[in-house]
């Protein structure tokens, strides 16, 4: 079996486990089908491109961290995750900060993921322009999501309200996106070379597309 398909065994090993830890018993199931929707996506992609893209351990392992945040997210609703509630008490805040946690690796995981589609693929010649284009796409990802919250309001109504995560906060939605924007430059900053390098080596994306 080839690394590439064990780590994404692996990969689908976690999230399953996390999955019926989070689906056992959620807050709310609906909200909890949406919030995981990403998972239940993500996964049989990365599956179905195995031989043609392997991404780098620090891409996969990030992307696999995300999977977790959305679960523990559905799992309670963002409002209400108990380790939310710990750090809003030693903080001080005004509310649960979970939610715009999640929303930074919003924008943290696919930055990278994206950075890396970029690099190896050598989609951009001018190199300069990297960072404000994944930054760019990072915000209109943010953007698509709150656009996804905006048509489950109109459609739920009030049973949307755990989705939304607002916690009566009228700037909620730019938040959200000043989050993910945050998250993506964050990334960018500190992981940029460590990627790169990890990027340029064959033993992590190298290899034959021999059969599993």
């Amino acid at each position: 079996m080839r690394a590439e398909s064990r780590s994404l065994y692996w990969l689908g090993a976690i999230w399953l486990a996390g999955l019926i830890l989070s689906g056992r018993a959620p807050y709310d199931r609906a909200t909890w089908w949406m919030e995981v929707a990403p998972v239940l996506i993500a996964w049989p992609i990365l599956f179905a491109i195995r031989h043609r893209f392997r991404f780098t351990p620090l891409a996969l392992g990030l992307i696999g961290f995300h999977g977790l945040v959305l679960m523990l997210g559905g799992a309670y609703t963002y409002a209400r995750v108990p380790i939310g509630f710990a750090v809003q008490d030693w903080l001080g805040l005004a509310r649960n900060p979970y939610d715009r946690f999640g929303h930074l690796m919003q924008g943290f995981v696919p930055a990278i993921v994206i950075r890396e589609i970029f690099v190896r693929g050598a989609v951009l010649r001018a190199r300069n322009l990297l960072t404000p284009i994944v930054l760019l796409i990072c915000l209109a990802i943010s953007a698509l999501y709150e656009l996804i919250e905006f048509a489950a309001a109109v459609a739920l109504g009030q049973g949307a309200d755990a989705f939304l995560g607002t916690q009566g906060d009228p700037w909620d939605t730019q938040w959200d996106m000043l989050m993910c924007l945050l998250g993506a430059a964050i990334a960018l900053t500190t992981l940029g070379r460590w990627h790169d390098r990890m990027c340029r080596d064959r033993s992590f994306i190298g290899g034959s597309a021999t059969p599993d």
